[in-house]
């Protein structure tokens, strides 16, 4: 029966866990033992897979703690405060642009230059004391957030798009069936414009009200700020992040590229001898719970896997379809229980793939609706997810005060806004598409 698969049983208990403001990385491990538990495997030996499945966000962990150091290091200088400065002249009292003018950056991460959230823990905290004033609801600037990292890889076939439209189309060649990259670019458009809508939804209706949050560092004397000048320290700064960002995108590692910019600062005396272990203590503070959530979740997705629970649920849905509305519904709600499972889109499109693309043949679906609802399920749930990226890397800027809650201020809004339009056009465009 598929309300006790082990996939959807612990699904639901790491979101009733997570709702319940159980601390994230212990609801994951918890869900972790209930469906290794439910499908035969005693608790040491799903402990054993879940810490053997974490090497797989070793890179990623790694690039999170080395990103905070980076982060910390370029707070210290003026280039942030005059940065802030120059956004306050510009943004004058507006907030709604300041939202949308986050989202538009952060939609740069993804494809112009593939840093995903490396930017998150440098721009975001600086700019809280501005949102303060303007009393910005930060659950509109985490889903302004979460769009620029999710978005642009959906629908735009470059940097990270280009890397899920490549899994996409061979995951489907390999499926039996014959698609270009072309073929991708040309539907996948719906998934962002969903996304889009959501978008303009969280900042214009659902979290457009001012809310109020307690006045904090971040908010500095503004004849301070205007008065600042680039020190030689400061140009020793952007080229540490110039550096980084560089070396991260030509050899393709994160942890080195963020390394480098370290190294370049501590030479620029950016960061001075005696005080490098204070730096790397204040960045571990930012980003190791986040680096450990992702560790964690990638040992979550290696026990669903093993519980065998994945396979059988997509089987189920296979012969629950009635007709093609039946079919796009179930598959779409699947796709968004295990990406919220484990936490990324690039992971599940290989998991599903392999049952969803003869369904679809065997349903009537043309190729293009056959990769809208692929592509769409893979998406969903991303935004959302406890254990995504896509909503850590938020939650690591809007919460460098203490002020802003991963699950109620991030994943539910983000969950709300982007799942439900997704979810929607994702029928109604494979509907039409035939």
């Amino acid at each position: 029966m598929i309300l006790f698969n082990p996939v959807v049983v612990a699904v639901f208990v790491m979101s009733v866990l997570c709702l319940f403001r159980l601390n994230v990385m212990l609801a994951i491990i918890g869900a972790s033992l209930v469906a290794g538990l439910i499908s035969g495997m005693g608790g040491i030996q799903t402990i054993n897979i879940m810490i053997a499945g974490m090497k797989g966000n070793l890179e990623t962990a790694l690039s999170y703690v080395l990103l905070g150091a980076l982060a910390v290091a370029i707070s210290r200088g003026n280039l942030t405060k005059i940065l802030i400065h120059k956004i306050a002249a510009i943004i004058n009292g507006r907030a709604i642009f300041l939202c949308f003018f986050i989202a538009f950056i952060a939609c740069f991460s993804q494809n112009l230059i593939p840093v995903h959230i490396a930017f998150i823990p440098i721009l975001i905290p600086p700019l809280l004391g501005l949102m303060n004033r303007l009393k910005i609801d930060r659950r509109g600037v985490a889903c302004a957030l979460t769009f620029g990292l999710e978005a642009p890889y959906i629908c735009i076939p470059v940097g990270f798009g280009l890397i899920f439209h490549t899994i996409l189309r061979d995951q489907m060649i390999q499926n039996g069936i014959d698609v270009k990259l072309s073929d991708i670019a040309s539907v996948m458009w719906i998934g962002g414009l969903s996304m889009l809508v959501g978008l303009i939804a969280a900042i214009l209706v659902l979290y457009s009200k001012p809310r109020s949050y307690r006045e904090e560092v971040f908010i500095q004397e503004e004849n301070k700020v205007a008065n600042a000048h680039l020190s030689l320290q400061d140009y020793f700064t952007m080229a540490g992040a110039v550096i980084a960002f560089g070396v991260q995108i030509y050899t393709g590692s994160l942890p080195f590229g963020a390394f480098i910019g370290l190294i370049v600062m501590l030479v620029g005396k950016v960061i001075k001898w005696n005080e490098m272990d204070m730096v790397i203590d204040e960045g571990m503070k930012m980003m190791a719970f986040i680096a450990f959530v992702m560790l964690i979740a990638a040992g979550f997705g290696e026990v669903l896997k093993e519980s065998g629970g994945i396979g059988e649920l997509v089987s189920t849905t296979a012969a629950m379809v009635g007709g093609k509305l039946g079919g796009a519904i179930l598959m779409l709600v699947i796709g968004l229980l295990i990406t919220l499972g484990i936490g990324t889109s690039f992971g599940t499109i290989p998991v599903i793939a392999a049952f969803y693309c003869p369904l679809c043949v065997a349903l009537g679906f043309s190729s293009s609706a056959t990769i809208l609802l692929l592509g769409i399920a893979g998406a969903l749930g991303d935004a959302g997810s406890p254990a995504s990226s896509s909503t850590m890397g938020p939650t690591s800027g809007l919460n460098a005060d203490g002020q802003h809650d991963h699950i109620w201020d991030t994943c539910v809004p983000t969950f709300i806004a982007y799942n439900i339009p997704l979810m929607v056009f994702g029928v109604v465009g494979a509907m039409i598409l035939g």
